[in-house]
């Protein structure tokens, strides 16, 4: 069977992953303002995130809006939420089921072989949780990229990567790393041992046997 202790460590480089995943998703400094050109003095940071924009002044003071409306997004910013989102509650739900396949909770009955092959289904949903928070990520980086290197952007209006997507991304491989753990914990050696063995008897000893009587 697979070993407990690697399922507990899955489980725990998961939980760490979705953690990241929430604070990421909160965090609203997704991209900062870039110190490029005539831009490289200034007396105010600009911080954009998936749910507010918030602008830092040199005296310590932050001051955030929260947008107005869906509709006045782009479509990688749309896409985004609703991909860390659904990586979040996938995550999660993939925690819940391998938490009752691993071999150190009681709950999921006393047959081995289904908790381990419970702790495998909830790390495949974990790695599908994983994947949408990659592709969130890389989404949104690929947003901010094309818009730095466009040579129609203004220069004090330009971004690069901020604190949240570098958490969200370390986050993601967490997840990956435990949930890739948790999806190798299935046993296949015990398998098919699953019924008592019965000794073959033999046709020609019973034929013998007969002859003589």
């Amino acid at each position: 069977m697979a070993n407990s202790g690697l399922q507990i460590l899955g489980f725990a480089l998961a939980l760490l992953g979705v953690i990241g995943l929430v604070v990421g998703t909160i965090m609203p400094q997704w991209k900062m303002s870039a110190y490029v050109g005539d831009n490289i003095i200034t007396a105010i940071s600009m911080y954009e995130g998936l749910w507010m924009s918030c602008a830092f002044q040199s005296t310590g003071q932050m001051q955030c809006k929260v947008y107005d409306s869906i509709l006045q997004l782009n479509s990688a910013l749309q896409a985004t939420r609703a991909l860390m989102i659904v990586s979040i509650i996938v995550t999660l739900a993939g925690l819940g089921v391998a938490c009752m396949g691993m071999k150190c909770t009681n709950c999921g009955g006393d047959d081995k072989v289904r908790k381990s092959r419970t702790a495998m289904g909830g790390g495949i949903i974990i790695l599908i949780g994983a994947l949408c928070a990659i592709v969130a990520c890389s989404w949104y980086a690929n947003d901010i990229i094309r818009a730095f290197y466009n040579p129609f952007t203004p220069v004090n209006t330009k971004y690069e990567f901020g604190a949240a997507i570098f958490i969200a991304w370390a986050g993601a491989f967490l997840t990956v790393v435990g949930g890739g753990i948790l999806a190798a914990s299935c046993s296949k050696s015990k398998g098919r041992q699953s019924g008592p063995k019965y000794p073959i008897s033999n046709p020609r000893s019973s034929g013998s046997n007969k002859d003589y009587v």
